[in-house]
């Protein structure tokens, strides 16, 4: 991405306040250079798949990325959409979003509209370009809770500045320049991005199958820690809630970003922890999740309690509880595969005792979750910064947009 894309201060497109233009601009409203043609509702009876008729498009379902995906055709229509048109989604969640018509005719259905430029007066790409700069604009037009929706005039009475034609097709050229430099930049990040998912697995199979770890003994986790089974108090008495002891439930753990949990959305009272089997489990325990679903992993800094969807562990002195930890982590999905239910997969307290990891010598055990803390760490920074650039990526898009309806571009 060129520096002036990345570094120039942008002004915002005010179609309100009319901000002067550059020379040979002017502002218009979309009715002077286009016109607007309603979509037709079409009954399912009156769909054909098979390639009959003339392609139908519904509504934003049908969109792609480049271009509308036909999947079905109809001989009912009498509103269609040409290839130089441009669609707008008038109805729905989807109000606003904005795509390039089908290279050939096809019908369009009442959630959409089809905006078609004056030959000689705007090209189409540029107004495509105009169309998703508006779109915040079409959004908060929309009126109706149930079915926002747009009417013919909240499209035709939209305000842009155009340029003459031939500066038109340059700016409409070179902005599909930049968004193409853009698509192949989120692209390689995305890649980047999962390859960075998949290195916490490689560091643990590096350790826990490794040939180092072939020589370490196996030892059940009921012979290593005290597991403990989660408790909910009754639901229907509020005096059991709301009180100040950690509860966690496997939704705590789902929304963690880190390896500890300290705090939890529901908390429990003096009487509702007497009133259940839970148990305050002591700060440096392993939670783990077994059911709804299998494989959540924490270690929590603060005494804590759980719902009975877990089986957490206090560690014995023969174990780290970090080493614990990961050892876990890289035995999830043979634990997911024990799992067994209808409703929803679970594993008993009995299979988590009798579960098997290998185990070498307590300085090792340190040695071993030092280093992975340190790996993981590494991770998390790298996926972080990836994560950064995606989102830097993913403002591009109307900074560039913003650039050329100012004249900057």
């Amino acid at each position: 991405m060129t520096d002036k894309v990345q570094q120039t201060s942008l002004k915002p497109l005010n179609p309100v306040t009319l901000e002067p233009l550059k020379e040979g601009w002017r502002w218009l409203k979309l009715r002077e250079v286009c016109s607007v043609h309603p979509g037709q509702h079409i009954l399912e009876a009156d769909y054909n798949r098979k390639g009959i008729g003339i392609g139908y498009l519904t509504g934003p379902d049908d969109f792609g990325k480049e271009s509308p995906n036909v999947t079905k055709w109809t001989e009912k229509s009498k509103a269609w959409c040409e290839p130089s048109d441009v669609l707008v989604t008038v109805k729905g969640a989807g109000v606003g979003k904005t795509n390039l018509a089908p290279n050939e005719r096809v019908a369009i259905g009442r959630q959409l509209m089809a905006v078609r430029p004056n030959p000689g007066q705007i090209d189409h790409i540029f107004l495509y370009h105009v169309l998703i700069t508006c779109f915040s604009k079409l959004q908060g037009s929309a009126l109706g809770s149930t079915v926002p929706g747009l009417g013919r005039g909240n499209i035709e009475s939209l305000e842009f500045p155009c340029p003459p034609l031939l500066e038109q097709k340059r700016i409409a050229t070179k902005i599909q320049e930049f968004m193409q430099e853009v698509d192949r930049g989120r692209t390689a990040c995305e890649k980047q991005l999962e390859a960075a998912k998949a290195l916490p697995s490689a560091h643990l199979r590096a350790v826990f199958e490794s040939e180092e770890s072939k020589k370490w003994e196996n030892r059940r986790l009921g012979e290593v820690c005290e597991i403990v089974t989660g408790s909910t108090p009754k639901t229907d008495d509020p005096s059991n809630w709301n009180g100040e002891i950690l509860w966690a439930t496997p939704n705590d753990m789902g929304k963690l970003r880190e390896f500890t949990i300290e705090d939890t959305e529901r908390k429990i009272s003096q009487k509702g922890f007497e009133s259940c089997s839970t148990k305050l489990l002591p700060p440096e325990s392993v939670l783990l999740t077994t059911r709804a679903p299998i494989g959540h992993l924490a270690i929590n800094l603060k005494p804590m309690c759980t719902n009975q969807g877990f089986k957490s562990l206090i560690p014995t002195s023969k174990i780290y509880n970090w080493f614990l930890f990961f050892a876990l982590k890289h035995f999830v999905p043979v634990l997911q595969s024990m799992g067994r239910g209808q409703t929803f997969t679970e594993i008993s307290k009995g299979q988590v005792e009798t579960f098997e990891i290998p185990i070498p010598h307590h300085t090792e055990q340190y040695k071993i979750a030092t280093y992975l803390k340190e790996k993981m760490a590494q991770v998390e920074n790298l996926q972080s910064a990836i994560r950064n650039q995606l989102s830097a990526l993913n403002t591009l898009p109307q900074a560039i947009l913003r650039q050329a309806f100012n004249g900057e571009l």
